[in-house]
């Protein structure tokens, strides 16, 4: 598609916006085989005035007609936007009439609640989701955005992001009414040596609410709206590379390896847990590797390789051990049920962006938690 011309320009609006947006769905529609599209500027029907309106005639098939809505700057939580007449679709003659949403940037995010409310969407890079069943389906992702995107008010890959993440997504808080204040003094609670301020729980927090993530109370407040796509945006920004990885060797294997472990707990000003694949044994068996997983404060180290009888190792491990950047990572342990002298294991989000990054059949172990352990919970505690 020939738009390269916008890349860089700034954010376009008003009557300029309408017509870049026009000559990229002119240039879409062109691409399909089928009918000749014509696209005309500010229709007017259904009680309100729409930006673009895209009809199509073809003899023997429906007409159709695609009523585009441009934005300049859409956040999901505001969508939809239109509040569209019931009688949009006629249903006396032989037409059919889609809602389109169209911006000069589209965010997988704002892609998901277009889909979601029953919205095609295309935008400005030609990035697109054109789709009548039956009628007509148009799908394009990928292109490079054709304007500089201002930078969001949060970064959810920060420790300290992470921090608030973990608190709203654990099943234990699912349903839980927050306000800011009181997030920040839930986080404060595990928040060492990292704190968590209330500049940044209020960018967090605007961010997710943005990002429709979040819902408002009516008494005040709000609740986390949407976990499992929460959960899918803080994985797709976690950094599992930050965690210092080691392997070891020990002879200890099974119930002694467990017992030797389980002393770590003893030891004042430190903390340890199963992780990855060994916290996700306890939690939902899925897949079976030899090795044991584990987060262990660094000022373990040396109790923990004597009470293990381990060594470091540059191959051949069968322990990993992971040093985390913070200590958040042990928030809400176990996330399963303790017992059997054994170490906590890290809590159920924990250990699923874990497993999505660590390798091997790690997001098939992932996946199998998400379904049997993550996806129940917070429906059986939402429902509380």
């Amino acid at each position: 598609m020939n738009i390269a011309t916008i890349v860089n320009q700034g954010i376009l609006s008003g009557a300029a916006l309408e017509r870049a947006l026009e000559r990229t769905l002119t240039e879409l529609l062109e691409s399909l085989p089928f009918g000749k599209w014509q696209v005309t500027r500010n229709p007017t029907a259904f009680d309100r005035a729409w930006d673009l309106l895209a009809t199509r005639h073809q003899p023997g098939k429906p007409d159709v007609e695609l009523w585009i809505d441009c934005r300049s700057e859409p956040r999901p939580s505001q969508f939809p936007y239109v509040n569209v007449h019931r009688d949009f679709q006629d249903r006396k003659v032989k037409l059919v009439r889609a809602r389109v949403f169209a911006a000069p940037y589209i965010s997988p995010r704002m892609a998901e609640v277009c889909e979601e409310h029953g919205w095609s969407w295309f935008d400005l890079a030609g990035n697109c989701r054109i789709s009548i069943p039956d009628i007509l389906h148009l799908e394009r992702k990928g292109n490079d955005p054709v304007y500089e995107r201002p930078r969001p008010a949060a970064n959810l890959s920060t420790p300290e992001a992470g921090r608030i993440i973990r608190a709203l997504l654990v099943p234990e808080n699912a349903g839980t009414r927050w306000t800011q204040h009181s997030l920040e003094n839930h986080c404060r609670s595990y928040a060492k040596p990292i704190p968590v301020s209330i500049g940044l729980i209020n960018k967090v927090v605007r961010r997710l609410r943005d990002e429709a993530f979040l819902q408002e109370e009516p008494k005040g407040g709000f609740r986390l709206r949407d976990p499992l796509k929460l959960l899918f945006a803080w994985r797709d920004a976690y950094r599992f590379d930050r965690h210092q990885r080691q392997g070891y060797f020990t002879l200890k294997q099974g119930r002694p390896l467990r017992e030797a472990l389980a002393g770590l707990e003893l030891i004042p000003n430190g903390e340890a847990a199963y992780a990855a694949f060994s916290a996700a044994e306890f939690q939902a068996p899925h897949v079976r590797q030899p090795k044991t997983w584990l987060y262990l404060s660094p000022s373990l180290e040396e109790e923990f390789c004597k009470k293990v009888e381990a060594k470091p190792v540059d191959s051949g491990e069968n322990l990993v051990v992971l040093t985390p950047d913070d200590d958040g990572v042990f928030y809400a342990g176990d996330g399963g049920t303790v017992g059997d002298n054994r170490l906590p294991a890290t809590n159920l989000v924990q250990t699923y962006v874990d497993l999505f990054h660590c390798g091997g059949r790690g997001q098939e172990a992932a996946e199998a938690l998400l379904e049997q352990r993550l996806k129940p919970e917070w429906k059986v505690r939402e429902a509380l």
